[in-house]
């Protein structure tokens, strides 16, 4: 069975001192560094999260506090910080991530209309990213799943993941959350198991 390693989101902003910072996120990088080197992945793909500095999901471009909840385009948007601005030095992939043995890299939140947590598809289900195509190509099975953040854009990742028929594992080390609410990190955990997402230790 092929598999392929998805690390999500490992960029500046995600990352202390970023615009967006997941707490701890930084004790990750070394874990996903392990991960890569210790196993014999057929690919291995980075997400990036890459928006245009209008996107809809800012708060500053809504008159909005961080933290508020807008309906865009008929679902409820959370009110970011702006983060990931495409060509801004918190855009890119921080520099402790060894990116030697990476083979593709998948660019989303591109749209300024639509956010884009998950690294298959936009928030409405509007447009895809490419990953399925480029996993399928490939003839990829088994996933492994790391990165930013647990609540947010690796949740949404392994859920479609899961959904479109992959074997989809979460390394529960490689990852932490945002918790915007205390209990968001857990209860992404319990929705994932719930979906037939396998949470390796």
């Amino acid at each position: 069975m092929k598999k392929a390693l998805i690390i999500v989101d490992v960029q500046n902003d995600f990352c202390e001192g970023g615009a967006l910072a997941v707490p701890k996120a930084n004790e990750i990088i070394p874990y996903i560094n392990l991960l890569m080197q210790d196993n014999d992945y057929d690919q291995i793909v980075l997400t990036q999260d890459w928006h245009p500095a209008d996107h809809k999901s800012f708060a500053s471009k809504n008159g909005k506090k961080i933290g508020d909840t807008i309906i865009l385009n008929g679902i409820p948007q959370f009110m970011w910080p702006d983060h990931c601005v495409q060509g801004t030095f918190g855009a890119e992939f921080h520099p402790d991530l060894n990116r030697d043995k990476v083979t593709h890299i998948i660019q989303k939140g591109t749209n300024a209309e639509f956010d884009s947590y998950s690294g298959f598809q936009d928030n409405n289900h509007f447009s895809k990213t490419g990953l399925d195509d480029f996993l399928k190509y490939h003839d990829i099975q088994l996933l492994e799943i790391v990165g930013l953040a647990l609540d947010y854009c690796v949740k949404y990742t392994c859920l479609d993941a899961a959904k479109l028929g992959y074997v989809t594992c979460l390394h529960f080390n490689g990852t932490r959350a945002v918790n915007v609410k205390p209990e968001s990190g857990r209860d992404a955990i319990f929705e994932m198991l719930q979906n037939t997402v396998t949470i390796l230790g």
